[in-house]
């Protein structure tokens, strides 16, 4: 005799099984954004900063007509071409990557003056100078270190006023693994002897954060944001991009990768079960999830096509400011999905990305 007692599954909505909320679906209707009561207006101030991910929200938001918060802006007289070769406007100030938490609790403090580096600058050997902390942002370097320190100077200047003044922050956790400074404690975007520096291992170690590592350098960070700027609230997200590479001896990539991702995931779930005021979007899960047969990477499969960012910022507005006018993907069921890409579904947009360059330096 069949049991009809109502049982904990009985009423779930549809979102909670596989079948209804995403195997029948086309692949643009899948939906996976939960609990995401974030609001955002045309005045609400949004700041990013994180992976090289984050770039692409912040493009989403800036060409949305939403106030996208750029703290460190050009100069009025230098060309916008020129200024997005310098890194303007990639995030909202002009750090560069900022992969881990510990880099984020790290840029907060030099911001108000709380830790200064020991590590001041990286020369190349024609003699010009990169800022070990962002060793990217500037084309072609710094002509000399009077001059980066300055632009450092300015940039933390900026970056406070960015922190203070913010309505949102959206942070998106790229990494776990990270390379110290054994002297202070400080962190770098990328291993030392690479873009730039000389890499000594009695200077420099290799570090891979846990889940509680990540969850505590966050909750300093968001503790200190909240103290200084009463009203911010924090979405944090984690790239879908794998890493380039893996430091961990013996490790393989793909092992690495899965790794990273999952800690970042716990971590952002503890967190915004933690605080009412930090939510989570689930960027990861739509780029990775197997319902779109990869088809949100491109044929390197790491870098992110434009039909992926599309999904993800589609529902990214819908939830967060009742936005439904976003172009729309493929409409195709997922069983007539062909298996080879389209050129313009191959689409790349770049962005700024330190650990790209890992795949170079590899062989050097």
């Amino acid at each position: 005799m069949a049991n009809n007692k109502v049982h904990p599954y009985k009423n779930l909505p549809e979102k909670a099984f596989w079948r209804k909320s995403v195997s029948s679906l086309y692949i643009s209707e899948v939906d996976p954004v939960d609990k995401f009561d974030l609001k955002i207006d045309l005045e609400t101030k949004v700041a990013t900063a994180g992976s090289c991910f984050a770039q692409h929200i912040a493009r989403y938001l800036q060409n949305s007509g939403f106030n996208y918060f750029v703290a460190e802006k050009a100069h009025p007289l230098i060309p916008s071409t020129l200024a997005k070769e310098h890194n303007y406007g990639a995030f909202s100030a002009r750090y560069g990557n900022i992969y881990t938490a510990r880099q984020l609790v790290q840029l907060f403090d030099r911001a108000f003056g709380n830790f200064t580096p020991q590590e001041t600058a990286w020369f190349d050997e024609d003699g010009t100078c990169r800022d070990p902390f962002r060793p990217n942002v500037q084309p072609s370097n710094f002509i000399h270190e009077a001059e980066m320190l300055a632009d450092r100077e300015q940039h933390l200047k900026c970056v406070k006023n960015m922190f203070e003044t913010l309505d949102i922050f959206v942070f998106t956790l790229g990494l776990t693994e990270t390379w110290i400074s054994k002297v202070d404690g400080a962190v770098f975007p990328i291993c030392p002897g690479t873009i730039g520096g000389d890499f000594d291992s009695g200077k420099y170690e290799f570090y891979n954060q846990t889940a509680s590592d990540v969850v505590q350098d966050m909750t300093i960070f968001i503790d200190k944001l909240k103290e200084i700027n009463s009203k911010a609230k924090v979405v944090l997200t984690v790239s879908p991009v794998p890493l380039m590479a893996t430091a961990q001896e013996n490790a393989h990539v793909l092992q690495a990768t899965t790794y990273s991702k999952s800690v970042l995931r716990v971590a952002a779930e503890e967190l915004r079960n933690k605080y009412e005021f930090v939510h989570y979007f689930p960027s990861f899960e739509i780029i990775t999830g197997n319902f779109n047969r990869g088809k949100y990477y491109a044929k390197d499969l790491r870098n992110v096509i434009e039909p992926g960012v599309l999904h993800v910022m589609r529902l990214f507005l819908k939830h967060a400011a009742g936005v439904e006018n976003l172009e729309r993907n493929s409409e195709e069921p997922i069983k007539e999905v062909k298996n080879d890409f389209i050129s313009k579904a191959e689409e790349v947009i770049d962005v700024e990305c330190e650990e790209a360059s890992l795949d170079r330096y590899a062989d050097s």
